[in-house]
């Protein structure tokens, strides 16, 4: 997935193990608090050449290759490996494995996948295999009415090729009446109860809440004979009850500007927003994010395009924190720079992630330092002052597989670091980064005498990995990408600081250890009283039972 165009597919997820998966695998490590690797992801790509590098081994002993058995057999076998995996510090086996079969019931590319599943609910027994369907129930805004009829269908042609539904999970825009769950039950062979309604909800953090309601885990405990507790353990669901409460009360609003290169698709940046949502939220702020595109705060856009220059620039001013997130290539850089050149110049409180840290050191090169031809090799070549060079590991001239990729280890190299008070004040971090470029270490002592400091380093202490300017409410850049492992009741430190300084809150926040005060606790701007929200950042509980997969 690593050269995957963020406009195609959004971003690309990166694992512990440095695999670059699809951002679903985000959303399962976010909600289920998990930590997936490169094998949870398994594509027909994977799975073909899987079994083509079998053949040429000689292990299929000259037989003719074919989808069924050999594809069919190496999906399954594929399934069952991940499935025994640890997926938490608890190493313990997971009890249930989730499996995405992506795409339509009827799509080509998906075929050999559903007569894998439809095979290996034989393999495994009929009482360890449920099948769940997700389906659209449409409501035309013409006539205000469900229309089920899509829904039958595709049951219809799923059972065709040998799966039948033991739950459907239908989506809509609105709640579905009884009516219509009964017409789907009476349609697609299964219980009312068996029918679930997802409709649009004001948060995410519903979903959760809205699930157990319908009683899906006493769906899945008969299902697949699970030993549930009884009375069942209700803290976890608290803490989800009250986060989705808490997003609907607040009143108080941060703006983030973010400054970035593929802004028309915001699926391009998913986990930087969810991570400025869950530090947002932590803070008892509703989020606003000001996409703006880098390049219409380039001067060459003052002449090409006044408006969309006067206004982007309009938004980003009057933002109370502004991010420039990761991203590759030329396109924008100026941008990026000028907006970072910007918020040091006006004490506006900034996050650079990865190019973003890149791009501050640049700025402060030229602005600062007086290189005015100071640049990135990877925009510029020729520049005589490359302070951002290509690490020398990597393959020149290819793309895919290149990069530094994974969970590294970072070590604060004093003690005088706002990120490091944000850390709790441990010695060293482990971050996942995602990069080809890096800061030049013949630049640094130059820098830093000029005030830039270099706070966080690699384990060889030449690899750059944080960079502060003391004289600034809050001016952080960071080579990794802490937004991969933020999660709904865990916040990232990095964007907890950004948002925290945006809200004029960091000083008070660092000076508490770390902690909100009681009156920044309440105060979500709801009037009810009846149970006050939980000390924050909270922890989460780990899923210890739980494993994801993903197919496409």
């Amino acid at each position: 997935a690593g050269t995957f165009s963020p406009y195609e597919h959004g971003e690309v997820y990166v694992l512990d193990d440095g695999g670059e998966v699809d951002l679903d695998l985000g959303n399962y490590e976010r909600f289920l608090d998990i930590t997936l690797h490169r094998d949870n992801n398994i594509t027909t790509g994977k799975i073909y050449q899987h079994v083509i590098n079998k053949e040429r081994k000689g292990d299929y002993l000259g037989k003719t290759v074919q989808v069924v058995p050999h594809i069919t057999d190496a999906i399954q076998e594929w399934v069952q490996k991940v499935a025994l995996v640890p997926v938490n510090d608890s190493n313990q086996t997971p009890e249930v494995c989730i499996i995405e079969l992506g795409g339509t019931i009827g799509d080509i590319e998906g075929m050999p996948f559903v007569e894998a599943f439809r095979q290996f609910q034989f393999r495994v027994k009929r009482e360890n295999f449920c099948c769940v369907h997700v389906s659209l129930v449409p409501q035309p805004k013409s006539t205000g009415e469900h229309k089920t009829k899509p829904t039958q269908a595709s049951v219809r042609e799923l059972r065709g090729l040998g799966l039948s539904p033991d739950l459907i999970v239908c989506r809509s825009e609105n709640e579905i009446t009884k009516a219509v769950k009964d017409k789907i039950s009476n349609f697609c062979h299964v219980e009312p109860r068996q029918v679930l309604c997802m409709h649009d909800v004001p948060s995410i953090y519903h979903v959760p809440i809205f699930m157990e309601e319908q009683g899906i885990v006493e769906l899945f405990a008969e299902r697949l004979h699970l030993q549930v507790p009884t009375p069942r353990p209700r803290r976890l669901m608290y803490k989800w009850r009250d986060l989705a409460l808490k997003a609907e009360r607040l009143i108080r609003e941060v703006t983030i500007a973010l400054v970035g290169k593929y802004i028309k698709l915001q699926d391009a940046y998913s986990s930087v927003i969810k991570a400025l949502q869950h530090a947002a939220l932590a803070c008892n702020h509703k989020l606003k994010i000001m996409y703006i595109d880098a390049e219409e705060l380039e001067p060459a856009m003052k002449a090409e395009h006044p408006v969309k220059f006067h206004a982007a620039w309009q938004n980003l001013c009057v933002a109370n924190g502004i991010i420039v997130p990761g991203g590759f290539g030329s396109r924008g850089a100026e941008g990026k720079i000028a907006a970072i050149e910007w918020a040091r110049k006006t004490k506006k409180p900034f996050l650079g992630v990865c190019l973003g840290l890149q791009c501050a050191v640049i700025e402060f090169s030229r602005n600062v330092m007086g290189w005015k031809d100071a640049d990135s090799a990877e925009i510029n070549p020729e520049t005589s002052h490359p302070v951002i060079i290509e690490m020398p590991e990597h393959h020149v001239g290819q793309m895919g597989g290149t990069m530094r990729l994974g969970k590294r280890e970072t070590i604060f190299s004093t003690q005088d670091s706002v990120l490091r008070k944000l850390y709790q004040n441990v010695d060293t971090i482990e971050e996942r980064h995602r990069h080809r470029y890096e800061v030049n270490p013949a630049y640094v002592p130059e820098l830093e005498k000029a005030g830039l400091k270099f706070v966080g380093k690699d384990t060889t202490g030449k690899r750059m990995e944080v960079i502060e300017f003391p004289d600034h409410p809050y001016f952080v850049g960071v080579q990794f990408h802490p937004e991969y492992i933020s999660r709904p009741l865990k916040p990232s430190p990095p964007y907890m600081g950004l948002i925290l300084a945006s809200c004029g809150r960091l000083s008070g926040f660092l000076l508490r250890g770390c902690r909100l005060s009681p009156r920044q606790l309440s105060d979500i701007g709801s009037s009810s009283e009846d149970e006050p929200p939980e000390a924050v950042p909270a922890i989460a509980e780990p899923a210890s039972s739980t494993l994801s997969a993903r197919v496409s």
